[in-house]
């Protein structure tokens, strides 16, 4: 399941309406990936504050030693289900998500958990009943949506192909054909799934099959509209029968021709492949996932149907869960004051951001900022004085469950090459 992305979170990224506005939905068994420098309350071997504080691996052990202790705790199984399914182990996600909900079948959390599960299979049949059983306007728009697709989802046919950014700012954007239209500007973002522009869905003919309204933009509602795609053609790749949605609420940014974009791309297409967005020689990578192989790298996590996740460093802090949205324009990093003070970080206050969801916000130029080995310097952020919903990186932390202390974005990687590795679950940095 994807998790709500509040319209103040794209007034924040100057990016609105098309991104992330992402419906409620969304291998082999792989070691889960290593943790991260934790705190002290977590040293207490609880395994949920373990969990909290980004200690997986730690907390993992703690609920299966809970499970074996009383095989009905439910807490522990749905717990267990849940990071597997983080570190898409669907096999583990799959036995302890129904053992939860076999233990409690009250528990909609594990029911749109092991849906999303089945979604990143492209089992989407599977997902259907159990978004109908959580019953809430999204899930049940997204089972519907489910129900018009064709048969198998994602059916991909082509090589691996490379397509060049015909921009980089406002952010990367690449041309893709949809249901064989001539090429179209699409702007390239890991927090958007596949989403299409009112004009463009109103050119192909779409028929909405379902929709939810999802938060206010400009003081009146956004509506999402629900449909499924024949056809999504990126260089020699072409992906048939997938879902797709658009909205009635804010325009995307206009790009340096003066037109706009067609539409948005992210982790929802990135999952299927081998992805690189090679933001130094200025082109999209998509390879088959065969390609992936078990390497050094940095962790990667994926929460929701497009949050990926790893650990950075800001400052003199961390290093920490921080969520990679590489759509926050004209600047590298998203954080807190609270968590910027921690890391040493000067608040430029005399020059604060317009109010966004009632909270300011402020420039900061970390003079270090880092994952793994990729390192950005004086890079603009902000920080807001509060958390609110939609904030990248802290904004997610309840609703995903565990800590998150920044998010990286547009400015950070644009030396570097980015690869995301769903198959072994790292994320890779390299020039």
């Amino acid at each position: 399941m994807s998790f709500p992305d509040a319209p103040s979170r794209r007034r924040f990224l100057k990016h609105a309406g098309l991104a992330a506005t992402a419906a409620a939905t969304a291998a082999a068994a792989l070691p889960l990936a290593g943790s991260v420098t934790g705190t002290a309350t977590a040293a207490t071997g609880d395994p949920d504050r373990l969990f909290k504080a980004g200690r997986f691996a730690e907390a993992e052990r703690g609920y299966r030693r809970r499970l074996r202790a009383n095989p009905k705790d439910a807490r522990a199984a749905a717990q267990l289900g849940y990071l597997a399914l983080l570190s898409n182990r669907f096999g583990n996600a799959e036995r302890y998500l129904s053992e939860a909900l076999t233990l409690n079948a009250a528990d909609a959390e594990s029911k749109r958990r092991l849906a999303e599960c089945y979604v990143r299979q492209d089992r989407h049949d599977r997902a259907i009943p159990l978004l109908n059983e959580v019953g809430t306007p999204a899930a049940k728009a997204s089972a519907t949506q489910y129900a018009h697709l064709d048969g198998p989802s994602y059916r991909i046919s082509g090589k691996d192909t490379r397509v060049p950014f015909r921009y980089m700012d406002p952010l990367p954007v690449a041309d893709a054909s949809v249901n064989g239209s001539a090429p179209k500007p699409f702007l390239v973002d890991t927090y958007a799934t596949l989403d299409l522009s009112p004009e463009t869905a109103k050119e192909l003919g779409l028929r909405a099959v379902a929709s939810n309204t999802a938060g206010v933009a400009n003081n009146r509602p956004v509506v999402i509209y629900f449909g499924v795609l024949d056809s999504f053609r990126i260089g020699g790749i072409e992906i048939r029968n997938l879902p797709v949605q658009w909205t009635d609420g804010a325009q995307p940014p206009t790009l340096p021709d003066g037109s706009k974009p067609a539409g948005a791309f992210g982790t929802t297409i990135f999952y299927h492949f081998l992805t690189t967005m090679d933001y130094a020689r200025r082109a999209l990578v998509l390879r088959r996932r065969e390609h992936a192989r078990r390497t050094n790298g940095l962790p990667l996590w994926l929460a929701g149907d497009h949050y990926p996740c790893s650990v950075g460093t800001i400052g003199s802090y961390g290093p920490r869960l921080v969520t990679i949205d590489t759509g926050g324009i004209g600047h590298g990093l998203d954080t807190t004051v609270e968590i910027a003070e921690r890391a040493g970080i000067p608040i430029d206050r005399a020059h604060p951001l317009p109010p966004m969801n009632g909270t300011n916000v402020y420039p900061v130029h970390p003079s270090r900022i880092s994952l793994g080995h990729a390192v950005g310097r004086n890079i603009l952020g902000y920080a807001a004085e509060k958390i609110f919903p939609g904030l990248p990186g802290p904004g997610l932390s309840p609703l995903t469950g565990f800590d998150l202390s920044a998010n990286f974005t547009h400015e950070f990687f644009k030396p570097y090459a980015v690869t995301f590795d769903y198959r072994t679950m790292r994320l890779h940095l390299s020039r």
